[in-house]
């Protein structure tokens, strides 16, 4: 899968609290010694978790928080649900997609999208 630049920011620094969910979970998804705990799989955007206890942790190393379970986890990517950033695929279980035309509103709010380039409107 190719994902456009903007979606794949450089890391933030171990421990760093400024990281959101979402964009922790695109950095585990591009890489390959992850694919056993979480990977792409059928349509544009879409991924399952492998391993919810893992990602778990790894969610929980990142934000120094060693209490983090996969229910706090998932309760933390329910929150995206309502802003249309991510939505569970029904009928799969652990399976989410990105809805990444949302990403850019949200975080480009300047991008201009009705030409169907990203050109930076003027602020």
């Amino acid at each position: 899968f190719a994902f456009p630049e903007w979606a794949y920011k450089p890391e933030s620094s171990p421990g760093s609290r400024q990281i959101q969910l979402w964009h922790f979970i695109l950095e585990l998804l591009r890489k390959q010694e992850y694919n056993d705990v979480i990977a792409w799989q059928g349509d544009y955007g879409e991924f399952v978790i492998k391993d919810p206890d893992e990602v778990a942790r790894l969610w929980g190393a990142r934000k120094c928080k060693p209490q983090m379970n996969y229910d706090k986890l998932s309760r933390a990517l329910r929150y995206y649900y309502n802003k249309r950033i991510l939505h569970k695929t029904k009928g799969k279980r652990f399976t989410y997609k990105f809805n990444f035309n949302k990403l850019v509103l949200v975080n480009y709010p300047f991008i201009d999208m009705g030409s169907g380039r990203y050109t930076f409107a003027a602020t």
